[in-house]
């Protein structure tokens, strides 16, 4: 049966997350509905990048296997994002091999996570609030440490089911922009978590809570220094998920 690549971007604000949970609405559970409704048909998505409740994205992709005709396939798109709510838009529906999918054939994917420090309601549901004065030149010395690691345990939330805890990031670093500050990092994958983790971690460096050598010692699992969790979800985004 023929595979479809379905590109998606959201704002996450008010879903419990990416994937289909019980009593609770998410981002695939609004898509299945619209395509159910456009195609009269009932479809199953299989994700590629799980985002937690209240997270965004401006590309993630699902793929599903169904008979498409092309002229429908042509005229999908727009009908799809006129039955969806406006803070779920489909991008592109792109035929691919029967064999591909869109989790494991992604080699990388790139999050980014803003703050600001000035009151901005423009940005408060995309961006994370701090009063606090954010020292750059810290964050950056530290997120260039996270490219020297590949155990990423401690940065983990607890009770997860994975193989491993090892991830490749290729880039760790911190921008300043007209409005917020953002820290980007790419990586082969990412654990759940793990990107609000070194945020959280990294502004305690910034704010002089934690040393660089504290934080190089929590990246080495060799303290008992406390992992800070406590990004909000809302300033996370996953900005791109990169294929072959």
């Amino acid at each position: 049966m023929p595979r479809y690549f379905l590109e998606v971007a959201y704002k996450g604000t008010h879903y419990a997350g990416y994937q289909v949970q019980k009593n609770a609405n998410t981002i695939q559970q609004e898509v299945e509905k619209a395509l159910e409704v456009f195609f009269r048909n009932v479809f199953q998505l299989t994700g590629s990048s799980r985002t937690d409740a209240g997270v965004h994205a401006f590309q993630n992709f699902f793929h599903f296997d169904a008979y498409l005709p092309e002229e429908i396939l042509n005229k999908g798109i727009y009908h799809l994002n006129a039955i969806l709510p406006g803070d779920i838009v489909i991008k592109s529906i792109k035929k691919v091999g029967d064999e591909a999918h869109c989790r494991f054939d992604a080699v990388s994917r790139e999050y980014e996570y803003s703050i600001y420090h000035l009151k901005n309601p423009f940005i408060q549901e995309t961006a994370c609030f701090t009063p606090h004065y954010i020292n750059i030149s810290l964050l950056n010395e530290a997120a260039a440490l996270v490219l020297n690691y590949s155990n990423f345990k401690n940065f983990s939330k607890k009770n997860v089911q994975v193989f491993t805890y090892n991830c490749v990031i290729t880039k760790s670093e911190w921008t300043e922009e007209k409005e917020c500050i953002k820290y980007t990092v790419i990586g082969n994958r990412f654990l759940r978590g793990m990107v609000r983790g070194l945020v959280g971690t990294m502004m305690l460096v910034a704010r002089k809570k934690y040393t660089l050598l504290d934080f190089k010692n929590i990246l080495r699992g060799e303290t008992n220094l406390m992992v800070d969790f406590s990004a909000p979800a809302h300033g996370l985004c996953l900005t791109k998920v990169i294929y072959p």
